[in-house]
């Protein structure tokens, strides 16, 4: 999750393949009401769920900029040639895609885990070193966890799930450079699914019908004259001016967001974010919004505020970054899923997008249908901060890993196997 401003735990298996599907802590099959062959308790999840925690420490402890996941990707690689996948590596990049096919027909579908780790800038408060405070190391683990499950039951599996390992989310340049290489086409993939840890309890997901996270956009500034400087670091105030929403710096505030963020018609329904900086005669502007078309209303404020200068000079490089909006149906569907398999309590759903990050995901769902779900990662009693992406002590409770594997699993068959 790239960012430009700086209970009950439930783990009862999921893993589904034709047959049947395993859902807290009951086993379950399709017709004959007779259960599949695994259960919860078997010693196989048991075992993979050790493995892929030490994997997840790993991968922690060798953290890789955007762009420079080598490591990482050789890591997955392995896992998913070992599992039985056919791979194939250096995708727009670092990235790994693996394949799966089930032996019986159906749908092929996709899910996505980006690799890298969020460089020292773009920590909250800044760091030493790239480190992985935003969760990626989980994401990936728990994509070759579901590789792996779903690998296992094969002659039981529909249709085909091709695994995206991607690199250079928190630049926003892995999505790009991944599609950029045909592989949707190449695969003839019909939607994709994602998961990303959030500031959840550990056990719940957080689904996003027609939310998501917010697209960014960027504009530059140059002012002339003699008072110059002065006049960049009053209009840079003017411009931060008009946000309608601040980063919380209080673990209250932080609360207070996440709650917001699953109020029906609260307040994070509409919002303007901006990040501003002067610099000698010159202002940078970096904004995010929703719903997403306010862009232009914004560009145009920003617009007004500097025409007041003389000589005022505004340009915006691009068109805005698009933000990344979950389709109703889709994750509507994935909500029932998981209210299915684990119960109400286990999910909730996301009535805003937050406002101060956004995601690459987002060029994905732009071209097919999927899902944006996030996956509670908070330790029971501890500080919301590590459970929130990019705080320095961002330290994700590690049984959401054997969570998101045993949902995902089951939910990915359900749709590999859907007409």
């Amino acid at each position: 999750m790239e960012q430009g401003l700086a209970r009950r735990v439930m783990l009862g298996g999921v893993v589904a393949a034709g047959a049947g599907i395993f859902c807290g802590g009951t086993a379950f099959a399709e017709g004959n009401g007779r259960p599949v062959t695994h259960s919860p308790g078997h010693p196989y999840m048991a075992r993979l769920e050790r493995e892929l925690i030490a994997l997840r420490r790993d991968i922690h402890r060798h953290p890789e900029a955007p762009g420079q996941e080598f490591r990482t990707a050789g890591l997955v690689a392995r896992q998913l040639r070992n599992a039985g996948l056919s791979v194939t590596t250096g995708v727009g990049g670092n990235g790994v895609v693996g394949i799966l096919r089930g032996s019986l027909p159906g749908r092929t579908v996709a899910y996505r885990a980006d690799m890298d780790a969020v460089p020292p800038q773009s920590i909250i408060g800044g760091g030493p070193a790239t480190a992985h405070v935003c969760g990626h190391d989980i994401h990936t683990t728990v994509a070759v966890g579901i590789a792996r499950a779903l690998a296992q039951m094969r002659q039981r599996l529909s249709g085909t799930v091709v695994f995206l390992f991607q690199p250079a989310e928190e630049s926003l340049a892995g999505a790009r450079s991944v599609l950029d290489s045909g592989v949707l086409e190449r695969t003839g993939v019909q939607e994709i699914h994602a998961l990303h840890c959030g500031p959840f309890p550990v056990g719940q997901f957080a689904v996003t019908p027609g939310y998501g996270l917010p697209g960014q956009d960027h504009a530059g500034i140059a002012l002339s004259g003699p008072d110059a400087p002065a006049a960049a670091q009053r209009l840079a105030t003017e411009i931060g001016a008009l946000a309608t929403v601040t980063p919380p710096t209080t673990e209250v505030g932080l609360a207070r967001l996440v709650a917001e963020l699953q109020t029906p018609g609260g307040p994070l329904t509409r919002f303007v974010a901006t990040q501003t900086r002067a610099e000698d005669s010159k202002v940078s502007v970096s904004s995010r919004c929703w719903p997403p078309d306010r862009y232009q209303e914004v560009r145009e404020n920003i617009r007004r505020l500097a025409g007041r200068y003389e000589g005022a000079q505004v340009t915006f490089p691009a068109e805005p970054f698009p933000a990344m909006v979950c389709p109703v149906d889709d994750a509507r569907a994935v909500e029932r899923h998981l209210r299915r398999t684990l119960g109400t309590d286990a999910v909730t759903a996301m009535h805003a997008a937050i406002p101060f990050s956004g995601e690459d995901f987002a060029l994905y769902l732009n071209r097919i249908p999927g899902t944006y779900t996030f996956l509670g990662v908070r330790t029971p009693g501890a500080a919301i901060t590590t459970s929130y992406p990019h705080f320095p002590d961002f330290t994700p409770d590690e049984r959401a890993i054997g969570l998101g594997v045993r949902a995902m699993a089951g939910w990915l068959a359900e749709r590999a196997r859907c007409a």
